[in-house]
């Protein structure tokens, strides 16, 4: 099924500071304020950045202490320079992976830039991100564009505000909450509780990343607090790739997620075991994560200097949490093309005078555009999709009576999300055969 969480947290075997860096500044040095217009596609903000003067476009991550570009087909398209070999391992059960170190970079968004920055180029597009997210990817970006910085995060107008940070002290907010961060390695951490244990009311303190680079609400992992094991109800799911392999956990619900005067009501939660989290324990406290599928649901401001977060709640906060109950994991599939039908009518000018005579005419014309694809990855072991029959490398047509080029990824992402026993009707094109298919959604926690 599509990852309903996507995890781009990159754990390296090199030291964090590698080397000295005069970090992101205001070019304009009268104007110390940058607004920048995201796209998000599965809760991840999508920039657009300049890299040695190509405009890209990367996630932002603030679960991410490097900055790492991919899906570029040759080097020098971005003119890297000062290229070495290095290592890079991940999340996930896997070896580590080759990759190319690049220094002194320039790096811009806006009115800020930065003439020394190092970043990571992996050979290889291990996470697919751009097939997985309908668009095109280049790379992510966390702590380095945002340490110097107060920003402010709107997911409900999709636009980020850069500021300078100014005694650590956040304009006056109604119904806002301020909570300390600790920032460790370049990573933002964040005291949160949890109720797991559904027969009682205790909650249990958490140490929790916060990862605007994973798009689903929660992680924990098992064994690093006693309190913290799989609910009896929950399903072994796909959660993403990362460097080191496919990440797999055990996906459930807890009855309530609490920080401060907030409290969400049943949200998800994957839950990693030991073994699959060894890389991710930079930071030994670390009792899990937590995602866009959670910060969406606020304005979230962060003043990195000062080490703080400010919390709002925005429309999105009472929204149910939902995953893909389908099994279908689905990725673009480039476009196709696309034969469209126009139909005009024409009225007879001489015979209008008559009006027992008036004669139309029908004239159908053929127009031919490019559209998108989209095909299935992978299908859940014993899922609704499965059962019925549905495979790997199926195209699909249509979806409940429209046109697959009709969708946007997201778009299809969120119908197989929608409720439980909700009836999916899906034609797919197999090898040249045309199969149609029906299931209902099921929900499993």
């Amino acid at each position: 099924m599509f990852k309903n969480f996507l995890f781009f947290t990159i754990f390296f075997f090199l030291p964090f500071n590698l080397k000295a860096q005069n970090g992101f500044r205001f070019i304009n040095q009268s104007k110390k304020n940058v607004r920048v217009d995201f796209k998000l596609i599965n809760n991840l903000i999508v920039i657009p950045l300049k890299i040695n003067g190509k405009e890209l476009s990367f996630i932002l991550d603030t679960g991410s202490n490097k900055t790492i570009v991919f899906n570029i087909s040759e080097n020098d398209t971005i003119g890297l320079k000062n290229l070495e070999k290095v290592e890079l391992q991940g999340l996930g059960k896997g070896n580590s992976v080759e990759a190319l170190l690049s220094q002194n970079n320039s790096i811009s968004l806006g009115n800020i830039q930065s003439e020394n920055e190092t970043i990571y180029v992996i050979l290889k597009d291990y996470f697919d991100l751009s097939s997985k997210m309908g668009t095109t990817i280049h790379g992510i970006i966390g702590h380095n564009l945002l340490k110097n910085f107060t920003i402010k995060i709107n997911y409900i107008a999709k636009k980020i505000d850069f500021y300078e940070s100014k005694n650590g002290e956040f304009k006056k907010c109604r119904k806002c909450a301020v909570f300390p961060i600790k920032i460790i390695r370049g990573k933002p951490f964040l005291e949160a509780k949890v109720q797991i244990d559904t027969l009682g009311n205790s909650l249990t303190d958490v140490n929790l990343l916060i990862d605007s680079g994973g798009s689903d609400a929660l992680w924990l992992f098992e064994e690093s607090k006693k309190e913290i094991q799989t609910p009896n109800n929950f399903f072994v799911d796909i959660l993403g790739e990362g460097l080191s392999g496919t990440i797999y956990g055990n996906r459930s619900r807890i009855p309530s997620f609490r920080l401060g005067i907030f409290q969400l009501e049943k949200p998800t939660v994957s839950f990693l075991d030991s073994l699959t989290t060894i890389n991710a324990k930079i930071f030994k406290e670390r009792n899990g994560s937590i995602g866009a599928g959670i910060l969406k649901r606020f304005t979230v401001w962060i003043d990195y200097p000062n080490k703080k977060i400010m919390l709002k709640r925005n429309s999105n906060f009472s929204e149910k949490f939902n995953y893909n109950m389908s099994g279908l994991e689905v990725v673009y599939n480039g476009k196709q093309l696309v034969r469209e039908e126009e139909t005009k009518t024409f009225t007879d000018g001489y015979n209008q005078q008559i009006e027992s005579s008036n004669s139309v005419s029908f004239v159908t014309s053929f127009s031919y555009k490019f559209k998108p694809s989209f095909v299935i990855k992978s299908v859940v072991k014993n899922s609704p999709a499965e059962k019925v029959g549905l495979l790997k490398d199926d195209i699909i047509l249509n979806i409940n009576g429209i046109q697959a080029h009709e969708f946007t990824l997201g778009k299809i992402i969120e119908k197989f999300q929608e409720k439980d026993g909700k009836k999916i009707k899906i034609t797919v094109d197999r090898k040249g055969q045309k199969l149609k298919f029906e299931f209902f959604l099921k929900q499993k926690v």
